[in-house]
Formats: structure tokens, sequence, C-alpha cells
């Protein structure tokens, strides 16, 4: 027994000295922490004498200085606090925590909280949310616009933005799971997805790409989709862009996962496919056939607006004789004093029509419209009359860049006014065959392009008919009861048709 008290009191002397040097350790780190900072003008640090001296340390450009002054500078003057707990405990603060990881503390203090420590106690640190808002407010979509409809977009602030989306999907099943990215920046992500609906697989497949970024700065979701994306050679967005929180609320209950990025008035919902990407969210404010009509001269626009010059080209250098002759005369005419073979010709008013979009985009928005209207018409008219181009292709191009802006989503606009120049290169070398190469190597590629390991065809390929159902055309919505397959949602269904269709026949 003897020998055993004397084993247990040396034991725990040592574990009094490690316990001893770990404080000391993380006193002296703390320390290192805070003179590190103090090189910072903006950097303060205020002490108040009690019975013990409370110490806060913040960025004065970071926090609210209002909240200091009036929500906790005199609590610290008036009482006599003995220990940070009770000091947290008589704070009107919200969210505020105590902490020893110097990591979350120095990660806290750059968010805009102050750091409260007692002057005994350095191992203990009390982290109080003050942060300095400058974020904007909730204004209406300023690229993805609708006649009816919400007139709410997300802004630069997660908090703001994950709270639009919770006002639209009211479930406690809505699961908020937050990262940090950004070795620099230090970026916080956000990852929604509906428990119950959404599928695992999905989910962890997106959680995982993020926490593997290694990358210094994240500043807006745009970084995240290049990188978690399956194929980042492609010049097609394999994750849908938005900045309507009704699109992403409605992402979210097919069954997908939503990705919020702090800084970011942009949200990434995935998987996706392609045709997802001509399908205004305005569609479903509209009724079904006129919603379908849209859609399809959406697409016929897009094609149109990628094959016209290509055709253009290939016709006029090769297949001239399966030209009508009244059109054919037409053409003649209006080509017969143009120095330029047609390819050259269709170069240099397609970049003509890039330099005028370049142009109204980074200018500010009036002078922008005014150099795109009276800039297209100027140059359009000049070079006619001076000789350089038809003006029956000045037309044809007017209406392949007007043709271009139907798309409701921006990004896949630009994927669209690039690959019109490898089709126009191949309908110079080989003609009609050489855009009916062009347009298998288009297909190719999108066949062998997946979202989050989903197939980016579908419902085309692989043929899933029942997705058809709100692809190209959308139907009803009582026609809609199951979920997109492609999804893979652990629930399907959407309604119960048993439910539904005794109550439309109905009678008072």
């Amino acid at each position: 027994m003897l020998i055993r008290k004397v084993i247990i009191a040396m034991l725990n002397r040592i574990r009094k000295k490690a316990k001893n040097k770990e404080k000391q350790k993380d006193v002296h780190d703390f320390s290192q922490l805070i003179q590190i900072m103090e090189k910072s003008d903006d950097f303060k640090k205020i002490s108040f004498g009690n019975v013990q001296s409370i110490k806060l340390f913040y960025y004065h450009s970071l926090i609210n200085t209002e909240k200091l002054q009036t929500n906790l500078l005199p609590y610290c003057q008036q009482l006599n606090i003995k220990n940070i707990e009770e000091l947290e405990s008589i704070l009107p603060f919200d969210d505020t925590e105590i902490t020893s990881d110097l990591d979350i503390i120095e990660e806290k203090i750059m968010a805009g909280f102050i750091a409260t420590h007692l002057e005994d106690d350095t191992t203990k640190v009390l982290l109080i949310p003050a942060k300095f808002k400058t974020d904007r407010d909730v204004a209406p979509p300023e690229i993805e616009f609708s006649v009816i409809g919400p007139k709410l977009a997300f802004i630069e602030d997660i908090n703001t933005n994950i709270n639009l989306i919770r006002k639209q999907v009211k479930l406690p099943q809505l699961h908020v799971k937050r990262l940090q990215v950004g070795k620099v920046t230090k970026t916080t992500i956000a990852v929604m997805y509906i428990d119950g609906i959404a599928s695992p697989d999905n989910v962890q497949t997106v959680i995982q790409r993020i926490s593997d970024i290694e990358y210094d700065q994240i500043i807006d979701s745009s970084f995240i989709g290049q990188m978690i994306s399956d194929n980042a050679q492609s010049p097609f967005p394999q994750l849908m862009d938005t900045e309507r929180p009704d699109r992403v609320s409605s992402a979210l209950v097919e069954g997908k996962v939503a990705i919020v990025c702090d800084g970011s008035p942009h949200v990434l919902t995935g998987p996706t496919t392609l045709v997802e990407f001509f399908a205004a969210y305005e569609d479903y404010f509209l009724t079904w056939p006129i919603a379908t009509a849209f859609r399809i001269i959406r697409i016929f626009a897009v094609m149109f607006s990628v094959l016209i010059t290509p055709l253009y080209v290939a016709v006029l250098t090769y297949h001239y004789h399966i030209v009508p002759g009244d059109l054919l005369g037409t053409l003649i005419s209006s080509r017969k004093d143009i120095p330029f073979p047609p390819i050259l010709e269709v170069l240099i008013l397609e970049l003509t029509i890039e330099l005028l979009r370049e142009a109204g985009a980074r200018l500010p928005t009036k002078i922008g419209q005014t150099i795109g209207i009276v800039g297209g018409i100027v140059i359009g008219t000049a070079a006619v009359e001076a000789g350089l181009t038809s003006n029956v292709l000045l037309i044809l191009v007017a209406l392949a860049a007007l043709a271009s802006f139907t798309t409701p989503i921006y990004r896949i606009g630009n994927t669209i006014r690039l690959i019109r120049f490898p089709f126009i290169i191949f309908a110079q070398m080989w003609g009609l065959i050489g855009v009916t190469i062009g347009a298998m190597f288009l297909i190719t590629h999108l066949l062998r392009l997946t979202s989050l390991g989903r197939p980016f065809t579908e419902p085309l390929f692989p043929p899933r008919w029942k997705d058809l159902k709100d692809a190209f055309i959308r139907l009803p919505f009582d026609l809609q009861g199951k979920r997109p397959i492609y999804t893979s949602p652990k629930d399907p269904n959407r309604i119960n048709l048993k439910r539904t269709k005794p109550k439309r026949g109905k009678r008072k």
C-alpha cells in the first residue's frame, strides 16, 4: 500500500508539472499572438482594473464600436468580475465562446470578434461577436431578373444568404455544414442540403472536394465551382450558378446540394444537367404551354447562334450550289465588292461584336449601353459602306449575338460565345463536313462530362424519359410527381397522386 501511495503521489506531481508547463506555454503563445497583432495600427488593447484586471483585444476596423461602447464596456467598468464565465453570463451577446485554442482565437479576432481574458488567467479567452457589417441591403436580381415572381437576390454576407434560403425552406431537416477554405483568406463555405431528400453520396462528394482544396485565397463561389468541377478543362459550367434564393430553394427540394460562399452574391447548386442552363426560373410562374414554348425558343436560339456563321462560311466557300437561285443572286450582289474571303469577313465581324460586348460590360452602365448601341450601328454601317463586309452577314452576326443573350444563365452564354469559333475554323477547312465533325466533337465532350459524378447530358443520355417532364418541355405540376432521377434522392416522391386526383373532380 505504501509503495502504491508513493507511486500515485509521484504521478500527481508529474501531471501537475506538465499542466503548469502547458499553461506557461499557452500564456507564451497567446502573448506572441498579441505581439504580432500589435504591429498593426488598427489593433487595440484595453485594460480595466476591478477585482481582477480585464483586458480586451480587437481590431478597430473590424468591429462595431457602438456594440463595444454600449454592450461591453459598461459591464467591464462597473462590475467586479471574478472569472471569465461570470463575465460571459452577464453580457448581452449571443454566440460567445470560451476557448484556449490559439487557432480559434486568431480566426475569431480576424472575423470581427473581441477577445477578452482576465489578467491572472490567460488560458481562457472569451470571444465576443461584434462584427462591423458593411454589406448592402437585399436587392432585386440583376442578371436573372424576372417580371413575375420574387424580387430578391443574394448579397455578399453568408448569414443573410442562408437566412433567405431558410425563409423559403422551413424545415429542421435543412442542414448547414460550415467549412473554412483558403490558407490566407480563410473563407467560410456553407454546404446546405435537406436530410432525407438529398443523396448522402452527393453531400459527401461536395464536402470532401471542398475540404481537399489547397489554395491561399477563395474570394468568390466561382473559385469553388472551378476547383471542385469534375472536368476543370471544359468550357461548360458543371455547377449551376444563381443569384436567386427561390432557384436555390427549388434545387434543394429536388435533392440537390447548395454551396454558399461568404463574400459572394452567387450560390452554386449541383448536380446539374445541360438542359437546366436553358430553363429560366420564371418558367415556373407561367402556364406550362407558354413556358414550354419559351424553352424551345431558347434552345433553337442557341443552336442558331452557334451554327449560323459557320454555315455561312461553309456554304459560300464550298457549297454555294445548294443555295436557291434567288437567294444566291442576293448573296453575290452583297459580296461583289468585298475583298476578303468569307472566313476573314466572319472573323472581323465576330471579333467586333466581342469587342463591343467587352467594352459595354467594363464601362459604367449608362455609358456601356450607349457604346453598345451607337458603336454597333456606326461600326456596322461603316463596315458595309466601306466594302469590308456584306450586309447579309451583318444581319446574321447581329441575330447570332442577339440569340446568344436568350440564355438565362450568364456562364453558359460565355460558353456559347467561345465554341462558335472552332466551328468557324472547321467550316473553313472542310465545309459542311467540318461543321459535322465539330458537332461530333462537341457531343462527345458533352457525353463524357459529369456533374458531381452524375451524367451531364441526362435525360437524353442515359435516356431517362421520366425526367423529360421538366427538360425541353415543362409539364403541369400535377404530372411532376417524382423528383429528378439523376440527383438520386432518398425520397423520390414530390406529391401523392392518389390524394390529389380525386379532389379535382369534386363539385359543390
